[in-house]
């Protein structure tokens, strides 16, 4: 039983069983048993903040300032920080071999899903190694697309199997569902970082069906490219993204970042966040298709600073046709002046007067390709990015 939470050796006989049902729903076995903590939500909070928060990411600020996602009134390494601990039901640590399950309860449970998607990730890491970096944010969404959708999908095979052929713990009584938060001031973040786990499973089921687990394990050697792919599994391996470069056409008080790499992919999942959080689109929240992000081919955001700490940056994304590059930069602008009040004193260029946003901004489209150079006033915009091609 659960209600009084569990003893070492209830942990361990729990932790054994929910082994050998990931085993042999995946149909791989574990290299060694993974030592399973259970903790409260304010214990995590507690350590996750003893380190004093992230570090300020000046150059991360202004790609989510580029998604109108997370504004200058806050930075974007606490934005997701705050978001992170207040949705994390549990996580798998590579570098420690270890899982930990954060529980809601006063009296710390173990939530049953929560142990077989982590178990998941910990055989993943096992068999495979989860070590990898990716580059931006989009390979970020589309290796996690895998990562989280293969344990998503093998925790709902083993669900089903709790509902009807296995005895099984039962699920803490606490309200969470299964699931956590939905991103608290910060909404777009958590609608991002999400995606993997919404999308995932039924790209990892797309990819079964064709291959079986064979076609799974391939996967953990050529990751999708995009989380375009996962959003549509049909993309996959075909659709690939195409290189952004942006031109350096800043004057001399404006410079790059010394960051490698020098610019970030936000990619479909993102825009459609920003679309979906900025009023553009009545989809669903959860679907992460809508017109306007849709058709995305491949993109690049390049930060900039001034010497006095002023940011701003170039945005430039390619689309899959004219038509998809006009309604990206339609509803940008709409974005800008229905969800934030710019105006338009001249042709492409908007200023948003006051708000977390507040700055400058010219909207520019060529054929299928639209660029979106930011600066905190109009005159900032030809000294980050000449205008003129």
């Amino acid at each position: 039983t659960t209600a009084d939470g569990l003893n070492e050796s209830e942990l361990d006989a729990v932790t054994a069983r929910s082994m050998a049902r990931v085993e042999y729903i995946r149909e791989r076995e574990f290299e060694s048993t993974v030592p399973v903590e259970v903790i409260s939500r304010a214990e995590y909070r507690n350590r996750s903040g003893s380190g004093g928060g992230p570090a300020a990411d000046p150059w991360n600020d202004q790609v989510w300032e580029a998604l109108l996602l997370v504004g200058e009134s806050r930075g974007s390494s606490e934005a997701i920080g705050d978001t992170v601990s207040e949705s994390v039901l549990g996580y798998y640590s590579s570098s420690e071999d270890r899982i930990v399950i954060v529980s809601e309860s006063e009296t710390p449970v173990v939530d049953r899903r929560t142990l077989s998607h982590e178990l998941v990730h910990a055989l993943q890491d096992q068999q495979f190694g989860l070590d990898e970096s990716p580059e931006t944010q989009d390979t970020q969404l589309s290796n996690n697309g895998v990562v989280e959708g293969e344990a998503n999908y093998v925790q709902n095979t083993y669900e089903r199997r709790c509902e009807s052929r296995w005895s099984c713990i039962s699920t803490p009584d606490d309200g969470s569902g299964g699931g956590g938060g939905s991103g608290g001031e910060t909404p777009g973040v958590f609608t991002v970082i999400i995606q993997p786990y919404v999308d995932g499973p039924e790209f990892v089921d797309s990819v079964y069906d064709d291959g079986g687990w064979d076609a799974v394990d391939a996967l953990h050697e050529d990751y999708p490219g995009s989380s375009e792919q996962i959003i549509h599994p049909e993309r996959y391996p075909g659709e690939t993204p195409v290189s952004v470069t942006v031109a350096d056409r800043s004057n001399a008080e404006w410079d790059r970042f010394d960051h490698d790499p020098v610019g970030d992919t936000v990619g479909e999942a993102s825009i459609f966040a920003t679309m979906y959080h900025n009023g553009q689109t009545d989809a669903d929240r959860y679907s992460y298709v809508s017109r306007p992000s849709e058709g995305w081919a491949g993109d690049r955001v390049v930060p900039y600073r001034d010497g006095s700490g002023g940011g701003g940056y170039v945005w430039e994304s390619r689309w899959d046709t004219e038509r998809d590059a006009r309604e990206f930069a339609g509803a940008y602008r709409d974005a800008l002046t229905e969800a934030h009040d710019a105006r338009n004193p001249r042709g492409e260029v908007y200023v948003v007067p006051d708000g977390p946003f507040a700055d400058a901004f010219r909207v520019v489209r060529e054929g299928r390709t639209v660029r979106i150079v930011n600066g905190p006033t109009v005159d900032d915009l030809n000294g980050i990015h000449r205008s003129g091609r």
